[in-house]
C-alpha cells in the first residue's frame, strides 16, 4: 500500500442574484453561510468549498468524482447540503486505509470578500472531518477584475489535500 496520497479538487459555480429576482441559492463556503445578494446556480446547495475538499479526497483515492457519485440528474440531490457528500468521501478514505494529514484550499472570488469568515470555515470542516483545525488552511483570493470570476459573476475553488496510510 503507498504511504502516502495526493488529491486536487477543482469547483466551480456561476453566481446569480437570489430570488426572486434570480437562480441562486444563498452562498454558502465550508458550511458557513455568508450573506451576499449573489450565490451559487446548483443543483445541490452549491457549496463549492466542500465540494473541491470532496473531489481531493475522493481522487486522492482513486475513487469516482463528485459528479459520479452525487450527479446532478439524480432528483435526491437537489438542494443537499453538501456535508453528506464530504462525509461519504470522509468514509471512503477511512475504509481504503487512509487519512487526512492536511489540506490546502483557495478560493477564489471577487466578493464578498472570505477574509472574515476563514476561521469559522476552517472550524466547520474540521468538525465535519474530524480532524484538528490546524489541518485545514482555506486562504481567500480575488482575480482582480478578470474573466467571470474577476467580475463577480462565479466562485472558484482549488484543493490539495495530504493522505497518509493507516495501515502499518
Amino acid at each position: 500500500m503507498t504511504m502516502f496520497r495526493i488529491g486536487h479538487g477543482y469547483d466551480l459555480h456561476r453566481l446569480d442574484a437570489l430570488p426572486p429576482k434570480g437562480g441562486g441559492r444563498p452562498l454558502v463556503l465550508g458550511g458557513v453561510r455568508i450573506e451576499h445578494p449573489t450565490g451559487p446556480v446548483a443543483h445541490s446547495d452549491g457549496d463549492a468549498l466542500l465540494h473541491a475538499v470532496t473531489d481531493a479526497l475522493l481522487g486522492a483515492i482513486g475513487a469516482p468524482d463528485i459528479g459520479r457519485l452525487f450527479p446532478d440528474s439524480d432528483p435526491l440531490h437537489d438542494a443537499q447540503d453538501s456535508k453528506v457528500f464530504l462525509c461519504e468521501a470522509a468514509r471512503r478514505v477511512r475504509e481504503a486505509g487512509y487519512a487526512l494529514v492536511n489540506l490546502d484550499a483557495t478560493v477564489v472570488l471577487e466578493r464578498p470578500r472570505i477574509g472574515p469568515r476563514v476561521e469559522d470555515m476552517r472550524r466547520s470542516v474540521a468538525t465535519m472531518l474530524g480532524i484538528s483545525m490546524d489541518a485545514i488552511n482555506i486562504k481567500g483570493k480575488s482575480h482582480e477584475g478578470v474573466d467571470a470570476v474577476g467580475e463577480g459573476r462565479a466562485v472558484e475553488v482549488h484543493v490539495v489535500a495530504l493522505l497518509a496510510s493507516t495501515m502499518g
